[in-house]
């Protein structure tokens, strides 16, 4: 017992010793942290007061400091910023739906401005804006050295003013300028139509309506359609969908999955990770979904198509997407101004991080450019004929009037099924791997 006792008494005093050894250093190390901290904070008073003194000009005080503020921020990431109080209470409008501008959501790449997406039904998107395009001058005026809110702030003005933009896209030999007339932009969450015996939902946003949207407009098509058990699919359609809030991505997701993960969020600490969970309910009844992808669909449109990949429950169509694994978490500050600040990376149901990866889709399809066509080509489309077209051809007695009535609507659906394909041809693969699906009848 007395030794029991000594090695115990030992071991508190080498414990002792030990912390003692190991605490002196590093509190030695944090307060020499803190004094070099102190001594950047001075150093910044400095710079600060000699500028406000000594600048050439007369400085506003108070733009130094949010000037300061920001660049603290963006040196962090192309998504961490400050808003200040106009930018804060235009960042709450257009998560409403609503605001003025061009109608492109834009990052930063190599000092410039690149285009994410353009947003349907714009100014931008008419201008023929498309995702990738780089935006390297705004009315004459390079944007190299801006950060990105002061280069939106240049592309900003009054509604129905001009503003031109020089873009540089890829497979374009020269820079070239497009004219763009400043609009209000109203947002649509989602657009909902029906092709053939499918269901087309396009979202081109995540903002508080995108959800109570997608529900109402597939119920109309529902019903225009005569009911559920005359859908073959659904494609949900979130090409040049650069995002938004991810409450709604995971909506969206769990509207069409009735358990499992949808999303993960994982911080600097690991205690601030958070998951998500889909609910019962499939608003599709199980029916089979495309979701068409491209290099513009970011953010919570890319937590939508990994979650539904990963649950194997939709099929994945198009191009890569553009690789936004963050979440950005908006801070309310002093003055009614706001902080944007990167908070953690989010993962689909697998633990795939899409961070400058992005979702690769299963079946690659990529949305070729449309070729005008040439003269010769129309005359050759107009001479081909059938065997119907030959004078004095036999008629065919084998078929009833309702068979004929058949044919000829098929006929229709044919001929509207390749005009979409030259249109938009992702969208047209897509309703095929719904025909074809629909086509081998269900499993038993």
């Amino acid at each position: 017992m007395k030794k029991f006792v000594a090695a115990a008494a030992g071991g508190i005093v080498a414990g002792l010793l030990v912390t003692t050894q190991v605490a002196g250093p590093l509190l030695a190390q944090e307060s020499e942290r803190k004094t070099n901290v102190y001594e950047q904070l001075d150093l910044f008073g400095d710079i600060f007061e000699r500028i406000r003194i000594q600048y050439v000009e007369e400085v506003d005080e108070g733009d130094l400091i949010e000037a300061a503020i920001n660049g603290m921020l963006t040196s962090l990431d192309p998504h961490s910023s400050y808003l200040s109080p106009d930018d804060a209470s235009d960042m709450r409008v257009q998560t409403r739906g609503e605001f003025g501008g061009l109608g492109i959501e834009v990052t930063q790449e190599e000092g410039f401005v690149k285009v994410v997406s353009p947003i349907d039904d714009t100014p931008a998107a008419s201008a023929g804006i498309e995702a990738g395009d780089f935006i390297t001058h705004v009315d004459g005026e390079s944007v190299l050295g801006l950060n990105l809110d002061e280069a939106v702030e240049r592309m900003r003005g009054p509604v129905g003013s001009e503003i031109v933009i020089t873009v540089v896209r890829e497979g374009e030999p020269e820079p070239f300028d497009v004219t763009i007339i400043r609009d209000t932009i109203k947002l649509t969450a989602v657009r909902s139509r029906t092709e053939g015996d499918s269901v087309v939902l396009r979202v081109t946003t995540f903002n508080d309506q995108t959800t109570p949207n997608l529900e109402s407009g597939f119920a109309k098509q529902v019903e225009e359609l005569g009911g559920m058990e005359n859908i073959n699919g659904i494609v949900l359609d979130l090409r040049n969908n650069p995002g938004g809030l991810l409450t709604q991505a995971i909506s969206v997701s769990d509207s069409f999955l009735e358990k499992g993960e949808i999303v993960s969020t994982r911080g600097r600490n690991p205690q601030d990770g958070e998951r998500y969970n889909a609910t019962p309910g499939d608003l599709a009844e199980g029916k089979p979904i495309v979701v068409l992808i491209n290099g513009g669909s970011a953010s919570a449109s890319e937590i939508v198509a990994g979650a539904l990949q990963d649950h194997r429950r939709a099929i994945i169509v198009g191009t890569k997407s553009f690789g936004k694994g963050s979440v950005q978490t908006v801070m309310p500050l002093r003055g009614d101004g706001a902080m944007r600040l990167t908070t953690a990376r989010y993962y689909t149901p697998s633990g795939r991080s899409i961070q400058a990866l992005g979702v690769s889709p299963d079946i690659v399809v990529e949305q070729p450019r449309r070729a005008p066509e040439t003269e010769d080509e129309e005359e050759t489309n107009r001479n081909i004929r059938s065997e119907a077209d030959l004078r004095g051809s036999l008629n065919n007695d084998s078929l009833t009037e309702d068979e004929r009535r058949q044919i000829e609507e098929d006929r229709e659906k044919a001929e509207a099924a390749a005009k979409l394909r030259e249109e938009d041809y992702q969208l047209a693969y897509a309703l095929d791997i719904l025909k074809g699906l629909s086509a081998l009848g269900p499993t038993e």
